[in-house]
């Protein structure tokens, strides 16, 4: 017996898609973390923010803060210093996201005490 194809409305199809672009936006296992120091911590320098991260290539950090950059979600500023700095810090658009990655947080922590409780 075939089983029907549920057909879902505009307005899901519409949600499902936001929850596919922000799940694109967010994919991997170190941005959300990135923008979660950078929120947390302000502006930060490169290997400031690569001492943060316990286990993240110098590689693998410059390649997800090029691709937040380009998704707009942190900015990138080259200091006149010599030898030459750079900072990153989040956008307003970045920032935006604050509350998702808290909500993560809340239910992160949950889910380890329910494990520890288990």
């Amino acid at each position: 017996m075939k089983k029907e194809r549920v057909e879902l409305g505009p307005e899901c199809k519409n949600h499902i898609r936001g929850v596919k672009d922000t799940v694109y936006l967010l994919e991997g296992k170190w941005k959300t973390i990135i923008i979660s120091h950078l929120y947390f911590g302000g502006k930060m320098r490169f290997m400031d923010l690569k001492r943060q991260l316990e286990g993240i290539a110098a590689k693998t950090l410059s390649k997800e803060l090029k691709d937040l950059e380009m998704n707009n979600l942190i900015i990138r500023t080259q200091n006149n210093t010599m030898p030459v700095t750079v900072d990153y810090e989040l956008t307003d658009f970045g920032k935006s996201l604050h509350d998702i990655i808290d909500t993560m947080a809340k239910w992160g922590i949950e889910y380890r005490e329910q494990l520890l409780k288990n």
